[in-house]
């Protein structure tokens, strides 16, 4: 069983509550909608799945029916009364807390793999997507439900239109597909955006060698991708010297869009922090 449209109503009706636009909440009230998100995350009994904004629980219940062991952490406690009420008869354990500064290795322990599948608000998606690949090498895959644009910038490769630091970031730990598109018509309230779904599945080992600092390597993409409608040899004027981008096998006339993790990985590697 999952969430109609009139069950949210009634829902929000008998705890006094409203979604709240500062948090962008829009909640799921198609059941056609929870399901497929939840055949897309191909989770299952003995699989360990963490969804992050649970709202009112119909995705989590969706993901519970899958026969999946399921962890639904909301941050906004008027809520949670009603979510506890919706998924703990079903086995669904429930956390308060904010997603962006949670004890992940507290909640999740040390070893994985956890499946992360959430429906984000525009306003966390992107910083808690990089932090989670950054951070919490436990969830080995994702499938997180965002609002269209942030969806292609997640996944977008070199020369996309949506290409940019996100990406390399992404592609540094994982690789990254949308995998469908969701329609506003789907949520209460309606919201004024299209959503798409996006995989990420974490690689076996970063995209870029052990020989090269992440934190230099960013560094580079930041500033490239912080003027990108200028040549590398000027955006990174101030870090990169002329003879690297030789070195590196690229051309210093190229723009930051046009280059790959694997090249950001090689300029990064000639010319090292400092």
């Amino acid at each position: 069983m999952t969430l109609s449209g009139a069950d949210v109503r009634r829902l929000l009706d008998r705890y006094g509550l409203a979604p709240s636009r500062a948090r962008g909440q829009n909640f799921v009230v198609d059941p056609n909608t929870v399901r497929r998100i939840a055949r897309l995350a191909e989770v299952g009994p003995g699989d360990r799945v963490v969804e992050i904004g649970a709202g009112l629980g119909s995705l989590s219940l969706a993901l519970a029916e899958t026969g999946a062991a399921v962890t639904a952490i909301e941050i906004d406690s008027r809520l949670v009364p009603a979510l506890r009420s919706v998924v703990e008869p079903v086995g669904v354990e429930v956390v308060e807390g904010d997603a962006l500064r949670l004890d992940w290795e507290a909640l999740l322990g040390r070893s994985g793999p956890w499946v992360l599948v959430a429906n984000l608000p525009y306003n966390v998606a992107t910083p808690l997507v990089a932090d989670l690949l950054d951070g919490v090498p436990a969830i080995r895959r994702m499938l997180v439900m965002v609002q269209r644009e942030v969806g292609e910038r997640l996944a977008a490769g070199p020369g996309d239109e949506a290409y940019g630091g996100v990406s390399v970031k992404v592609a540094y730990w994982a690789t990254a597909k949308v995998v469908g598109r969701v329609p506003p018509t789907v949520f209460h309230p309606v919201p004024n955006v299209e959503s798409a779904l996006v995989r990420i599945e974490r690689r076996p080992e970063p995209a870029v060698g052990p020989d090269v600092d992440p934190e230099w390597l960013f560094r580079l993409v930041k500033a490239g991708f912080g003027q990108r409608r200028k040549m590398l040899r000027r955006s990174l004027a101030a870090l990169v010297p002329p003879e690297a981008f030789a070195a590196a096998g690229l051309r210093p006339e190229s723009r930051a869009e046009e280059l790959s993790v694997g090249d950001w990985g090689r300029l990064a590697g000639c010319t090292g922090p400092g």
